[in-house]
């Protein structure tokens, strides 16, 4: 879906999901927006009526089970646990499962506690607070080797170690949101356990340079995506059938599909559902492309904020401007993260990836960096942050260009390039722009 707006200083602004708000954009003089963004997206009327239906098998699955883990997305997702994880920890009790932990599926990321935790816990709900009487609820730690069982070695080399409390749990459950995701295709269902619970070793094999510099380790793409298929034979070395429950939803966070089931199947019927509709058409290519981070919590880091940098690229002139706006609110990310552009900063694109092309494991977090690269690639990236721009450490190692004013960067890449046609993309990298063909 596209929108035309045409700047003449009154007629409608574009928006931008922006932190928890969203910011105005009016089209210069003599400038059109074309607004690219997903179809409506109507929410399911009664959403809790909805996961009570789909979860009814578990019910079956469920009957002589000693022990359940439900695996959960981290912070940086708005998955609605409020509203999946009440039935489905009332349906274990019922059938008397006595040992269920929810696990905070984190990868490398820092764990979710306290206040956070439950906000976790609880988002996307009717406001009631959901009951874990009974429930262990922890944190993956992907460091910790004692916390991971091994289970053998794909084909492509990759160690397999995941976090015991799944591998040894008789009743396997993955919760998730299914959305594009730049290097898995993507998101949600198997990817909920690996990097989710992976260790260490685990995941940075599978991000290593072999992996993220192959074609098809992109936005979209399931068929011979090397991610994916590692992710498949992951799932084929754990001992018992896993069960998802995935959902998608629209730029306003409502559940617009719920799909439960084996894990692939259902993870495939939510692709399904959301591959026509996230993948906008657009006919063109943009000297001047805007996008948002797609707000918070995605929003709240600049690791998490380049992939916003990435999903667009298809609809990029060659030389053309990438202006992203972030709030990045929680600040740059790990200390891994920060040293690896720190690296980028100082050895420059082309000697940053002939170091990562000698590595069969990459650093921790050092694959984002490695992202940045395909941006930076097509064209000049710039970034409106007001919170980063005032930590000058940041700014320093963020390898794009930090601006000040959204509205004239606009402005200028219009003066710079002679081309009044920008692409603005308020939802970020949940909408992806193609020029023409559509990922299949």
């Amino acid at each position: 879906y596209q929108r035309r707006v045409r700047g003449n200083g009154t007629e409608a602004m574009a928006e931008l999901l922006f932190g928890k708000g969203r910011l105005h954009l009016e089209p210069p003089p003599g400038v059109e927006f074309t607004v690219v963004r997903k179809p409506d997206m109507a929410p399911i009327p009664n959403p809790d009526q909805t996961v009570a239906h789909e979860l009814h098998p578990l019910k079956e699955s469920a009957q002589g089970v000693k022990s359940a883990c439900i695996l959960v997305c981290d912070i940086t997702r708005p998955v609605p646990n409020g509203l999946l994880l009440p039935p489905m920890l009332e349906i274990l009790r019922d059938a008397g499962v006595e040992d269920i932990t929810v696990l905070i599926a984190t990868g490398l990321h820092r764990p979710n506690l306290g206040e956070e935790l439950d906000a976790l816990l609880h988002q996307g709900g009717d406001g009631e607070p959901c009951s874990l009487q009974g429930v262990k609820v922890a944190n993956h730690y992907a460091k910790n080797a004692e916390d991971h069982t091994e289970l053998g070695t794909t084909s492509r080399g990759t160690v397999v170690k995941l976090d015991t409390r799944f591998v040894a749990a008789e009743l396997k459950l993955v919760t998730g949101l299914v959305e594009p995701h730049f290097m898995a295709g993507w998101s949600g269902g198997r990817k909920v356990i690996a990097p989710g619970i992976a260790h260490q070793e685990t995941i940075t094999s599978f991000h290593s340079s072999r992996f993220m510099e192959h074609p098809n380790a992109r936005e979209c793409r399931l068929a011979e995506n090397p991610l994916h298929q590692d992710q498949l034979e992951i799932l084929d070395m754990l001992d018992s059938v896993v069960f998802g429950l995935n959902v998608v939803l629209n730029d306003e966070r409502q559940v617009c599909h719920i799909a439960y089931g084996e894990i692939l199947h259902s993870h495939a019927q939510a692709v399904e559902f959301i591959r026509p509709l996230a993948q906008v058409r657009v006919g063109r290519k943009f000297h001047t492309v805007v996008s948002s981070s797609a707000g918070y919590p995605l929003d709240q880091t600049y690791y998490q904020t380049i992939k916003s940098m990435v999903t667009l690229l298809d609809i990029v002139e060659p030389g053309g401007d990438i202006i992203i706006a972030s709030e990045i609110g929680e600040g740059f990310g790990s200390p891994e993260f920060r040293r690896a552009q720190s690296n980028l900063v100082e050895l420059g694109p082309e000697k940053f990836l002939e170091v990562l092309l000698t590595k069969q494991h990459a650093d921790m977090d050092e694959w984002q960096t490695e992202m940045l690269l395909r941006a930076l690639r097509v064209g000049q990236v710039q970034l409106y942050s007001p919170k980063m721009e005032s930590r000058a450490e940041d700014v320093a190692a963020c390898g794009v260009q930090v601006v000040s004013d959204l509205q004239r960067a606009i402005e200028e890449s219009v003066k710079r390039s002679g081309h009044n046609q920008v692409a603005v993309i308020p939802e970020g990298p949940y909408v992806i722009p193609r020029e023409t063909t559509l990922i299949s």
